[in-house]
């Protein structure tokens, strides 16, 4: 007979080993993942994860975001060209917003103002295709055929010659001009000035379509832009956007009026001095130049200088007085008053903004410069300001 262990008989001799618990216990976490990992018929049982904090893997997701981002860099280089003509159609809609908003102020529903603003547009695009084309077309064509005669009377200035005498740079213009080599040399021949113009034609057409676009989409376009701020600070971002659309389409706007102001003056002006042959031709030059800020408004004013020297001393004295006269008039009478609800830029940003864009964007850059500085001191003011009071 077979004695049974009673309850205070001793443990089980498996138990009195030595060194068994121990093993338990200190079983390496590798096995029990293995003794727990279900099998799978033919190809072994799956082994532990990556350690995510390994520095392979570190250096791993490191590069790859390195070359991601460079890709991404390449990608918006060569999309470049296609970018500025969406900045610049996006900014002149936002500057024909204000007349969408005019005509809705006055009763009409926004499509139905859209449509009278884009129709406008394209009637002010096709009249001055069909209208003022040819006619600044044939007075380039006399100011290019008479610029040699012109430059050949400059030649008779005192002054004049003796600088021509040292460095030749009247009869190096001249044969540039008689011989065609600026267009030439600029664009690569005939075939070059072709295609540059039909780029310019392209583009154009371009930036027209997407204003038109962009003016007639802009409020979805907005509440699409809105919708990606967190919902607790949506309402402020949408305060914020809504001020700076403003100021972009009123400077914009206000740009325009200062232009036209400067070509239709410098219209009456030319025509009231003799100066009529060249008086489209040049007032479209002026008008073009004045958009450009700080220096714009000096450089059409010297371009119709020197073509009344070239014409008649006396002429082109008074075109200095006229342009000295009507560039205090513009600076603190006219800009004043177009530009007293849209923007306010100190002097010195004004300059920094429009170098800058300048030599990122050349022209355009310097265009977009003094709305895109209102923009950041504005930010800077209502946002970072008042958190910095804060802390």
């Amino acid at each position: 007979m077979t004695d049974t262990p009673g309850p205070d008989d001793g443990p089980d001799e498996e138990s009195d080993r030595p060194g068994t618990m121990v093993e338990s216990e200190t079983v390496d976490d590798s096995v029990e993942y293995l003794h727990d990992a279900e099998p799978t018929d033919d190809l072994g049982t799956p082994g532990r994860p990556l350690n995510q904090r390994s520095p392979f893997m570190w250096g791993f997701l490191g590069g790859a975001g390195a070359l991601l981002a460079l890709w991404l860099g390449l990608l918006v280089l060569r999309i470049g060209g296609v970018l500025v003509l969406v900045v610049v159609a996006l900014f002149l809609a936002v500057g024909l917003n204000p007349l969408v908003e005019f005509l809705m102020r006055r009763g009409l529903k926004r499509p139905w103002a859209v449509l009278v603003v884009i129709t406008g547009v394209l009637l002010v695009f096709a009249g001055f295709l069909f209208t003022i084309v040819p006619v600044v077309t044939e007075q380039v064509t006399t100011l290019s055929d008479n610029l040699p005669h012109l430059f050949d009377q400059l030649q008779r200035n005192a002054t004049i010659r003796r600088f021509d005498d040292k460095y030749d740079v009247s009869g190096k213009v001249t044969d540039y001009i008689q011989n065609g080599g600026v267009a030439e040399k600029a664009f690569g021949g005939a075939l070059g000035v072709g295609l540059a113009i039909l780029g310019i034609l392209a583009n154009t057409f371009v930036v027209t379509v997407l204003t038109l676009y962009f003016l007639a989409s802009l409020p979805s376009i907005k509440q699409a832009a809105y919708q990606l701020a967190p919902s607790s600070r949506r309402g402020r971002v949408s305060l914020l956007g809504d001020q700076i659309l403003r100021n972009v389409g009123g400077y914009v706007s206000g740009a325009f009026v200062v232009a036209v102001c400067a070509g239709m003056s410098t219209l009456v002006f030319l025509f009231i001095v003799g100066l009529g042959k060249y008086a489209v031709a040049l007032a479209l030059v002026v008008a073009l130049l004045d958009v450009i800020p700080m220096i714009g408004a000096t450089i059409g004013a010297f371009i119709v200088c020197a073509i009344a020297f070239a014409t008649d001393v006396t002429t082109g004295v008074i075109c200095v007085i006229f342009y000295i006269a009507y560039q205090q008039l513009e600076n603190y009478l006219i800009y004043p008053r177009v530009m007293s609800h849209t923007v306010s830029v100190p002097g010195a940003v004004t300059v920094i903004a429009a170098l800058i864009g300048a030599s990122l964007l050349g022209v355009i850059g310097a265009l977009l410069a003094i709305p895109t500085a209102a923009s950041v001191l504005m930010l800077v003011r209502e946002v970072w300001l008042p958190r910095q009071e804060t802390r």
